[in-house]
């Protein structure tokens, strides 16, 4: 048993080096299609009247395309289906939903390892557009309303190449998402909500 432990970091190892490398030319177009799930912050603001605002997490499917305009340097674009997310007040519970997209330019470096693993990390901006705001509970029947958000994301992960055009990619990203918040047509406070989205995907290479 001892020796069949001790042997596994090296089988795994083999299995790398044997398997296929995932080389990213200049040129190269990549599509992507998993499921990412968005978790805002635990602490997403504080309301006119000293009330804290709660957003809840949402999971949706996610698409992607990278064109590299460099060896190992590409541009993506982040695109998903509408997001949906509860808003919970402190002692007033639910009080409504909203939905979000959250598209993502970003620049990424994608590091050549020489195996079937590339790891790698992006950096870019966020647009995020809020819409079909419903209220619900303690605010039922008020025109809730959250503004849209520009910001910064980060990105890092890494592919493992399964086949000659496919690879599996697992990541986390970070995105600065902050909103104004009106009721009624009246600004009462700012929701950060800044979520880490992790998911996984499949990615195609062209």
């Amino acid at each position: 048993m001892k020796h069949s432990i001790l042997s596994l970091p090296l089988l795994v190892a083999t299995a790398m080096i044997a398997a296929p490398a995932l080389a990213q030319q200049a040129g190269d177009i990549t599509l992507g299609f998993g499921l990412h799930e968005v978790m805002p912050k635990s602490d997403n603001g504080t309301l006119t009247g000293g009330l804290n605002v709660d957003v809840g997490n949402s999971a949706r499917p996610t698409f992607t395309a990278e064109y590299f305009v460099r060896d190992n340097i590409g541009i993506e674009l982040l695109a998903a289906l509408p997001f949906k997310h509860s808003v919970n007040i402190d002692g007033l519970g639910k009080v409504g939903t909203v939905k979000h997209l959250p598209p993502v330019l970003s620049l990424q470096y994608h590091f050549a390892t020489g195996t079937a693993l590339t790891p790698f990390v992006g950096a870019g901006v966020n647009y995020t557009g809020f819409f079909s705001e419903k209220t619900t509970g303690a605010l039922a029947g008020d025109n809730l309303k959250l503004g849209d958000s520009w910001g910064l994301a980060l990105h890092a992960g890494f592919d493992y190449k399964i086949s000659e055009h496919g690879a599996l990619r697992t990541d986390i990203r970070w995105i600065d998402i902050n909103s104004d918040v009106k009721l009624n047509g009246t600004k009462i406070g700012t929701v950060e909500i800044d979520p880490v989205v992790v998911g996984v995907a499949y990615i195609y290479k062209f």
